[in-house]
């Protein structure tokens, strides 16, 4: 018998609380310990591989468990499974005393590691950020190679998997590049912003990348206020003051230099680096750190100080350390935490002057930096998504219960994983925000940056048709920068297309319809006989199956590993079927036969689901030809999520015709026409039917060939309101008009000549980023800030034509 007694003199720091351990005999597999949080302690989130048990003595607190919080008393007992991320809180005014048991499970662990909804992911809202694209240039292959697409299949397959999940993004309009790039075309940085929004808006549209929610920081009616709301909760903090900073000036014209007006010397790592931060050992600078520092404008600088609103961040190392024990911090970041937090101080200005961007309240002469600005950012999308759907999500009251992922590259890290944390902390304290992060690297071309501000690009709008997309985003996919730097080589993503996609994939499943034609009269046979190389075939699909599932999971997503998978997954059935086809016609092995030809369509029904997140057209194409319906990407529905959880057969008796299909093609050869894919796997218009090829003679965005009704109202009489604002000013309507339809076809890709102009855009199915692109060009053309909701209006396009000159002539 052994009895062990509470000690408080026993007791020492471990996981930020008291504890002390239990003495139990060896060889039991069981530890044990006692524990103690004192009031308003809490112990740092935590979590391993064991099962661990709390039972609770004394006192009073809560549990909180991926997110969510449990109270606890005296006699509550609380098993956690492997892996949780755990914390025990005290909110009482006595001690919490616990006994803790643990003890390793092996096959329980492995099961827990393995499940989809891991860290309560299908248990709460999950909003998915890529970061906002800098509308100084169109997008590249690099910026689409990580966070755009990573983010997009990221979401696809959490909602296959019935997954709350959001895909947010948009315009990070205040960036100084925007304000360079304005001077350097003689135009301002609202054009600028106007022009490069609209076709990056496109771009995305074209890669079959819809975030549901694009904000356009510079036009959204209620952002600026919510910011300046934000930077004055974290001068309130105290923590933020106004200091005098070393700066640097222009030799020449006395102009302030930050950001991409000065490059020099990186101060820790010595690589060439634009002023704030370092691409290549990802730290930052302050400017006037750089050594050798130039000025883009005349060449020599001016030492000088400047007051600024400063953030001593050398302070907050303990912040950011439990920080990054809750959420999925990758190695690479933590490690750039605990260089940047060594230093000895790290005194960062979060205002410079400037004067495109948004000023705090308390001054006129400089912006929020747009750094400290996108941490406001994405809160305030979250509430404008709110707004949308009818959730009261509030961007000055972040909940506990939401969690937050973000795809970024690795030189906009620091800003993600180090200062936002803190940002976070001090103007809302009470709030610990739980981050996944995902950070790739640079994406090469010729084994040198892609570069927006050099046009060292490949652009997207270059590769990106209805029928290549999905070539594009699966060698994007296969070469993605995980880890380590890659580069883009046209021979070579030419190369995968013919080899892999063409010669592969397509081939195979052209031999596969082929066979089911001669053989079965193009019908799926049920499986017959089973042999031991059918059963091991079988088992590794499912092996397949498991692997994908895990390289696209929310724990190790790789979509470079995911890629691999599918890849792998063809290969294997190409060599099993080569293997089987020897006794194809043989009479005495035709039950045999038929198994093997039902396994090769079960791979491919594996396939047209599996390769879904990553190839949506294709997945949807193929889903189609295999007598499935095409998948909806919602959050499930009755019948429960999309994502397989085994291999299926293909149902005995299903028309299957999978000859002559063309599924890959690596060049364009149409005008890119943005849409979600339809069965016959071009372009359909947005919110079309997903088994239409197109829109019917029914939809209102039917195709015919535009006459004079199309400045007139089209489908029939408009309107008496639209009759009424046409004739008001008639001559603007008429120079106005033609220019808005033809922008509308072509934003929301459209055929040329389709009628639109009796229609709304909410009745042609606009989505938010074709929204934002035709916003962008009418502010462009007439200086006219539209909003969103004025677009949205029930009104046709003529009306809205008629606002538009109403508006100009004003």
């Amino acid at each position: 018998m052994r009895i062990d007694a509470f000690d408080p003199a026993a007791l020492s720091d471990a996981f930020g609380i008291d504890m002390s351990a239990i003495g139990l005999p060896g060889g039991v597999g069981l530890g044990a310990a006692w524990g103690r949080v004192v009031p308003g302690g809490r112990s740092d989130p935590h979590q391993h591989d064991e099962i661990e048990m709390f039972v609770i003595v004394s006192g009073d607190g809560e549990v909180v468990v991926d997110g969510a919080r449990h109270p606890v008393a005296p006699g509550t007992v609380i098993t956690f499974d492997p892996f949780e991320t755990h914390v025990i809180e005290n909110s009482g005014a006595t001690d919490i005393v616990f006994v803790t048991c643990y003890w390793r499970a092996a096959r329980h662990a492995g099961e827990s590691a393995a499940r989809p909804g891991r860290r309560r992911f299908g248990q709460r809202p999950v909003f998915v950020f890529s970061t906002p694209p800098t509308p100084n240039g169109d997008l590249h292959l690099g910026h689409l190679s990580g966070p755009y697409l990573g983010a997009d299949a990221f979401v696809r397959f959490q909602r296959m998997n019935g997954v709350r999940a959001w895909h947010l993004t948009g315009s990070d309009d205040h960036q100084s590049y925007v304000a360079a790039t304005a001077e350097r075309e003689r135009s301002t940085p609202r054009e600028v912003a106007a022009r490069y929004g609209a076709e990056i808006a496109r771009t995305l549209e074209l890669m079959d990348i819809r975030p549901d929610r694009y904000t356009v920081t510079s036009t959204d009616p209620t952002y600026r206020e919510g910011l300046r709301d934000f930077f004055a909760a974290l001068t309130a903090s105290g923590a933020v003051t106004r200091r005098d900073l070393p700066a640097l000036f222009d030799e020449e014209s006395g102009a302030y230099l930050y950001e991409v007006d000065v490059s020099g010397s990186c101060p820790v790592c010595g690589a060439d680096a634009n002023g704030n931060i370092c691409e290549e050992c990802g730290e930052p600078n302050i400017a006037a750190d750089l050594t050798g520092a130039r000025s883009r404008h005349s060449g020599p600088v001016r030492r000088g100080t400047l007051t600024r609103h400063c953030l001593p961040l050398h302070t907050f190392r303990e912040t950011v350390d439990a920080h990054h024990r809750l959420g999925r911090v990758p190695a690479r970041l933590r490690e750039l935490a605990e260089r940047v937090l060594a230093r000895e101080s790290l005194d960062l200005p979060l205002t410079h002057p400037a004067r495109w961007g948004v000023p705090p309240y308390d001054t006129d002469d400089q912006v929020i930096w747009v750094w400290p600005e996108m941490a406001y950012g994405f809160l305030h999308q979250i509430a404008a998504l709110g707004a949308e759907s009818g959730e009261r999500w509030r961007a000055d009251k972040p909940e506990r219960d939401w969690k937050i992922v973000h795809f970024f590259g690795y030189d906009n890290s620091f800003y993600h994983a180090i200062l936002y944390p803190v940002l976070y902390r001090l103007a809302f304290p009470d709030w610990e925000p739980d981050i996944d992060y995902h950070v790739n690297e640079f994406y090469l071309l010729d084994h040198q940056k892609f570069s927006t501000s050099r046009r060292h690009a490949v652009w997207g709008r270059d590769l990106l048709a209805p029928e290549t997309v999905d070539a594009v985003r699966f060698h994007l996919a296969r070469t993605r920068p995980e880890g380590e730097r890659t580069n883009f080589d046209r021979e070579r993503y030419a190369a995968t297309v013919r080899d892999v996609l063409i010669d592969g994939w397509q081939r195979w499943l052209d031999g596969l319809g082929e066979r089911l034609r001669t053989r079965y009269g193009g019908r799926v046979p049920d499986a017959g006989v089973w042999t031991p190389e059918h059963t091991a075939f079988y088992a590794r699909l499912g092996g397949r199956l498991a692997a994908v599932t895990a390289s696209l999971g929310q724990d190790g997503f790789s979509l470079r590993a995911a890629t691999a998978e599918l890849e792998g997954l063809v290969t294997d059935v190409r060599a099993f079927a080569a293997r089987e086809e020897r006794l194809a016609d043989a009479p005495r092995w035709a039950a045999e036969s038929r198994t093997a030809i039902a396994l090769e369509l079960a791979a491919a029904r594996l396939l047209s689901r599996v390769a879904a997140p990553v190839m949506p057209r294709f997945a949807a194409r193929l889903a189609v030809l295999l007598g499935d319906p095409v998948p909806e990407y919602g959050t499930g529905d009755a019948t429960g999520p999309l994502w397989p959880t085994t291999v299926e057969p293909v149902p005995a008796g299903t028309v299957v015709d999978l000859t002559g299909q063309v599924f890959f093609m690596a060049e364009p050869t149409s005008v890119p026409a943005a849409g979600p894919p339809s069965a016959s796997g071009t372009a359909a218009p947005p919110n079309a039917s997903p088994t239409a090829a197109g829109p019917t003679a029914a939809d209102p965005r039917a195709t015919r060939t535009a006459d004079t009704a199309d400045t007139t109202g089209a489908t029939g009489p408009p309107a008496a309101a639209d009759t009424t604002a046409a004739t008001g000013t008639a001559g603007a309507v008429a120079a106005a008009l033609p220019w808005l339809t033809d922008l509308v076809r072509r934003s929301l890709g459209l055929p040329e000549g389709a009628e639109v102009a009796g229609t709304s855009l909410r009745a042609l199915g606009a989505s938010s980023l074709q929204l934002v692109a035709v916003q962008y060009q009418i502010l462009e053309r007439y200086d006219l800030d539209v909003p969103l909701p004025e677009l949205l209006a029930e009104r046709s396009i003529a009306a809205l034509g008629a606002y538009l000159a109403e508006e100009v002539a004003r």
